[in-house]
């Protein structure tokens, strides 16, 4: 018992002196998820409009793919990426492998079904009565694709928060492809990791209590949006 007091007070000290070494995890871990999730955004949101609000033959396909690819397994997407990147992969020869870019492009495959998915759960949840409003009063179809867009802004911003929340505590795809190199890239959950496995709590602790607040404040929005969607409604 008295290892666990101390080692927690040892991370307290480690965050109210701005421990250098915490500071830059911390910083990596925000850049790599927070590009991951922006790239995620920008290619997940028009997507998922145009799913929800054009007809194709593909289209239940891609719905059902999505669905299923939210549920990806973190570490087949590092061996994936691994693969492609390593010097026998057919992009190795950009060098890309044990760098923060590998992790950001791990992380974005991870990010990207389930902000497409949850987006377009959100748009197909639009009330049909708003679309029939707009084209009724001349609106062109970019105008009504865009107010049914805003009409889902609180589901679309769920969904982005609900990636952020899994890039945050993922692990498995982000050590495989990043190497978990200090001062590199070495981010909270892996080195929670690794210092577990060494024995040395103060860091790993340390990191814990960062993480775990972050993850209530990402919760705490997230909860803030959906009541305020509710509300809306």
């Amino acid at each position: 018992m008295d290892f666990i007091i101390e080692g927690f007070r040892k991370a307290f000290i480690l965050i109210l002196n701005l421990d250098a070494e915490l500071l830059g995890i911390i910083l990596l871990s925000l850049k790599v998820s927070g590009t991951a999730l922006l790239i995620a955004a920008l290619i997940g949101i028009p997507l998922s409009a145009v799913i929800g609000l054009k007809n194709f033959p593909a289209k239940g396909f891609i719905i059902s793919l999505m669905n299923t690819f939210m549920g990806l397994p973190p570490v087949v997407v590092g061996l994936f990426i691994f693969m492609l990147l390593s010097r026998a992969g057919p992009f190795g020869f950009m060098e890309l492998l044990y760098t923060p870019s590998a992790m950001i492009i791990a992380q974005t495959i991870l990010a990207f079904p389930i902000v497409a998915s949850l987006c377009h759960s959100a748009i197909v949840g639009v009330n049909p009565i708003i679309k029939q409003a707009s084209m009724t009063l001349g609106a062109t179809p970019f105008q009504v694709a865009i107010t049914i867009i805003k009409e889902a802004r609180y589901g679309i911003m769920s969904g982005v928060i609900a990636a952020l929340g899994r890039l945050m505590a993922e692990v498995g795809a982000i050590l495989i492809v990043g190497g978990n190199i200090a001062g590199y890239t070495r981010v909270m959950t892996t080195t929670i990791a690794m210092e577990t496995g060494k024995g040395d709590f103060e860091l790993a602790l340390a990191l814990g209590i960062i993480l775990l607040t972050i993850s209530l404040f990402i919760n705490a929005v997230l909860y803030f949006i959906q009541k305020k969607g509710i509300v809306k409604k």
